[in-house]
């Protein structure tokens, strides 16, 4: 039998490679809504963080979900990111 690849992502806050299921995906679909996928299956671009709040605030800090969807990111996204992460733990 062979042996079936995870996927692997990297996490914007900290930059570090984990399988696809350990993180939260933001994506932004067509019409250039930002919304968090806890599915991990809507279609547009992705982005991935790490259930970690330190990842969270590192991402926030350098903007780098801005950076990575080249649009303004709402709090209403981190506030639910937030709330996504403090459920996890």
């Amino acid at each position: 039998m062979a042996i079936r690849k995870i996927p692997q992502r990297k996490c914007v806050g900290c930059n570090t490679s984990r399988d696809k299921k350990e993180l939260i995906r933001v994506v932004k679909n067509a019409e250039g809504e930002i919304s968090v996928d806890m599915t991990g299956k809507k279609n547009g671009r992705g982005a991935y963080i790490c259930h970690d709040e330190n990842c969270l605030k590192m991402a926030i800090k350098a903007k780098r979900l801005e950076h990575a969807f080249e649009c303004q990111i709402s709090d209403e996204i981190y506030e639910r990111l937030l709330q996504e992460i403090k459920a996890d733990e």
